[in-house]
């Protein structure tokens, strides 16, 4: 049963939130982070990235990086840029995209309940990628990206989050990519106590986006544990920002792939090769996917529809994904790309980019483009229920969520 604890949240003042929102710090690279922080100094990106502050020449992962969060922190503290609520809380964080709404109660999820599975995750982690994210949390001392958890609806939860959206929110924006956010303040001790227990009888939630996060939240908190062997659970190492959205509120877009080279084959060879796995139609103009088990094709400037074969399929949640049967029966065998996660000949393009990118990308004779059908939630479920792991790129989830909002300090 799910553990889901309020906490003290550090925010910006209300002047200061749109400026202050960032995307996730894993979404751009080093020049783009540059860049957005040189045109708004309020950037959370300046802590979340604080090599921003530093010049090119300086080592990501240098210490006196996240010395710079973290000092870079305190003195936003210290400006009023940030404020820290009295009481323990948890919030309701809204976003709007394209005229649909997620409502994502926000509060902190148990590092216990991650080790013990009652928080399921689809995806692997690279150890480096944790490293960073460890050195940021335990030199801040903060958890600064939340977590994107989802549950199975709960209709009283429901009912909670549509008479809290009937008050003032603490925020109203819209992000300059169009998306409209919305935060709200849940202190009433009764409300807190509800959502604790509706949560206390969740049997499991899932990692929807952020597994790198979460796994360096709960090993930063592993590391204050034995820095603290009397400990005793109540201390905010404990736990970690946390998202929580209702799993039918999400959108998972296309996540699609673009493979440099046919690994000797020409294109028409590796179309018959295709026919194995495909039913294959030439459409010449780009039709999307409609489908789970349809894919689209582009190469030799021309668009192919793929269907699946239907004895493709056994029943297995994670043989059975799209990606999976894309790499299992094309990628691997046929391209030669067996590692997705370290071959440098794929490349991973999110749907939200549109078709017209793929096209620019593959418009060579030795590149090829694979536009997908989106894995659903339900897919994804399944998988962490399971217990078993999605390949790598098999979801992209918008709207993202904007660091900088919400921040959970573990210790003070």
């Amino acid at each position: 049963m799910a553990i889901l604890q309020p906490f003290h949240g550090l925010r910006p003042a209300e002047a200061y939130a749109a400026s202050i929102a960032a995307l996730p710090y894993d979404v751009y690279n080093r020049a783009e982070a540059k860049k957005i922080v040189a045109d708004n100094p309020m950037s959370f990106l300046k802590i979340d990235r604080a090599e921003t502050q530093f010049p090119d020449t300086t080592d990501l992962y240098a210490p006196e990086v996240y010395a710079q969060a973290r000092d870079t922190l305190q003195e936003m503290i210290g400006s009023g840029a940030f404020i820290r609520d009295d009481s323990p809380c948890f919030y309701l964080y809204a976003l709007t995209m394209n005229g649909r709404t997620q409502n994502g109660i926000v509060g902190c999820a148990s590092i216990d309940d991650y080790l013990n599975n009652v928080i399921r995750k689809h995806e692997n982690t690279r150890e480096e990628k944790e490293a960073d994210r460890i050195r940021h949390v335990d030199v801040t001392s903060a958890q600064t990206g939340p977590i994107f958890l989802a549950y199975r609806p709960e209709k009283q939860l429901s009912e909670i989050i549509r008479t809290i959206r009937e008050s003032d929110s603490l925020y109203d924006f819209v992000s300059e990519d169009g998306v409209r956010h919305q935060l709200w303040k849940i202190d009433q001790p009764e409300r807190i106590e509800t959502i604790r227990k509706i949560f206390s009888e969740i049997e499991h939630i899932y990692i929807a986006d952020g597994h790198h996060r979460a796994a360096s939240a709960v090993k930063v908190g592993l590391k204050r544990r034995s820095e603290h062997p009397g400990y005793d659970g109540t201390e905010e190492f404990n736990y970690f920002l946390s998202v929580l959205f209702p799993a039918d509120e999400l959108c998972i877009y296309d996540y699609n792939r673009v493979v440099d080279g046919l690994n000797g084959y020409t294109f028409d060879t590796l179309l018959e090769k295709l026919e194995d796995t495909f039913l294959i139609e030439k459409t010449g103009a780009f039709r999307r996917p409609s489908c789970k088990g349809e894919l689209a094709l582009y190469g030799n400037n021309n668009w192919y529809s793929l269907k699946i074969h239907s004895r493709i399929f056994t029943g297995d949640p994670v043989a059975d994904l799209d990606v999976s049967v894309l790499q299992d029966h094309v990628l691997a065998p046929l391209l030669g790309i067996r590692d997705p996660k370290t071959d440098d000949r794929i490349h991973f393009v999110g749907g939200i980019r549109g078709t017209d990118e793929l096209v620019r990308l593959a418009d060579t004779p030795d590149r090829i483009a694979f536009a997908m059908y989106p894995t659903s939630m339900d897919e994804l479920l399944s998988v962490a229920d399971a217990g078993r792991l999605m390949p790598p790129k098999s979801t992209w989830f918008e709207p993202k969520l904007r660091s900088g909002l919400l921040i959970h300090e573990i210790e003070r």
